[in-house]
This record gives C-alpha cells, structure tokens and sequence, in this order.
C-alpha cells in the first residue's frame, strides 16, 4: 500500500502538469456554451483551485493505496504459478496485464471524456456499459493466463504465450464490435482538447501501474530473493 502511495503520488504529479490544462479548456467550453444559451453555469460546490490542487492529489493517492493493497494480495497468488520469474519478473508482468486488462482495453472502446462531454441522463448506461466491457477484458485476462500455463506444457512458453495473447484479442474484439458504442461529443468540441484529455488519461494510468510495477517488484524481491542482495542481509545478520 504504501508503494501504492508513492505511485499514486507521481500520478498525480502527471495529472496536474500535463491533465489539468485539458480540463481547464474542456470547462472554459463548457462555460461560453452556457452563456450562448443563456444559461446560467451549474453551482460549484467545490472551487476549482482546490479541485485541480489537493483534491486530485488526494483521489489519486487513496487510488493508489487502495490499488497497492490489492496488487500485493494478487501477486502474493500469482508468484511462482505464472512461469519461473523472478518476484522483480512477476510484479512487472502483473502491473503490464492489469494496465492492459483493466485500462488500456476498455479505454479502446469507451475512452475518457473531459467533464464538458457526455449528456448526464445517460451516465448510468454509460457506466454499466464500460464496467461491462471491463468485466469481459479481466475475465479474458484470467482465461488467458490459465490457457497459457496449460499450453505451455506442450508447446513451450513462446508459442503458447503467443497463442494466448492471439486468443485474448478475438474475445475483447469481439466484444467490443457485440457492445453498443457511446458517441456523444458535441461537434463544435475542440479535437485536439479531447484527444489530449485521452492520452493525458491513459498517461496517468500508466504512470501509475508502471510505478506500482517497478517500485513493488524491487521490494518483493528484496524481501522474497535475500541471496540476491548478500551485502545487504550479511549486514543485518552481523547485527
């Protein structure tokens, strides 16, 4: 968990440099679109300098711990059942699956919107549209690795992982073509504002499991491979 602070705390420092100018631009549109309508902005319950500041410092940061905590109960499983991998080995393969599982491919299929896109009556189905498609990529996920330990008894680590990773992408594909899509970009929305605000979205996620990855798997190992680290256990052992 606390690796998870950490990584929550480099995300959030991404979030503010290179997220919260899209999130500017997207409410500045959101704002001159109310007054064209005549209409009067929606109330603020919270300013923006504390939304930008320590609110998103501190959303992301609780993400991370949380995040941490289950990392390391799905790596306390998974290591020594995923191939021989060092602990350093399995915590990366682990946060490159979850990325992938849990973000990347659901975000191919409904990727994320600034706060001014998206029409509030339709949140709910929007939401169980993309829990669903997370559901489907995690589930996918699982199966593959279970598919892959299985073949690999018969056709190697290389081919078997090939053909996992080949079954994996006919599932998701074909659910995302199953699932209906979600469109609802206004058409005088700035393009590049959105396209930004995507990839300032999935910077930050891969900020975050990258961290989580690396920070972790060097712990883990030097608390799971001590011959690895002589010097430092010889140390401790002498005192």
């Amino acid at each position: 968990m606390l690796v998870g602070v950490l990584a929550g705390m480099l995300a959030s420092g991404f979030a503010w440099v290179v997220g919260e100018p899209q999130v500017d631009l997207a409410i500045g549109y959101e704002n001159q679109r109310h007054q064209m309508l005549g209409e009067a902005p929606e109330p603020v319950l919270v300013s923006r300098e504390v939304q930008s500041n320590i609110g998103l410092a501190t959303g992301i940061v609780v993400y991370g711990c949380a995040l941490g905590g289950i990392f390391a109960l799905v790596f306390a499983y998974a290591h020594g059942r995923i191939g021989h991998l060092s602990p350093r080995g399995t915590a990366a393969v682990l946060a490159a699956i979850g990325f992938m599982a849990l973000i990347l491919v659901p975000q191919v299929k409904y990727p994320a919107n600034p706060p001014s896109v998206g029409d509030p009556a339709t949140i709910g189905s929007r939401t169980g549209l993309y829990f669903a498609m997370i559901t489907l990529s995690v589930l996918a996920a699982i199966a593959t690795v279970s598919m892959r330990r299985q073949l690999a008894r018969r056709l190697g680590n290389w081919n078997s992982t090939l053909l996992a990773g080949a079954a994996y992408l006919v599932v998701v594909a074909a659910g995302m073509v199953i699932l209906p899509s979600v469109n609802e970009v206004p058409a005088d929305f700035s393009a590049t504002t959105l396209w930004c605000f995507r990839l300032a979205s999935l910077g930050i996620e891969a900020v975050l499991w990258t961290a989580l990855g690396l920070v972790f798997g060097v712990s883990a190992e030097r608390q799971l491979a001590p011959e690895r680290h002589p010097g430092r256990w010889a140390g401790q052992s002498l005192r």
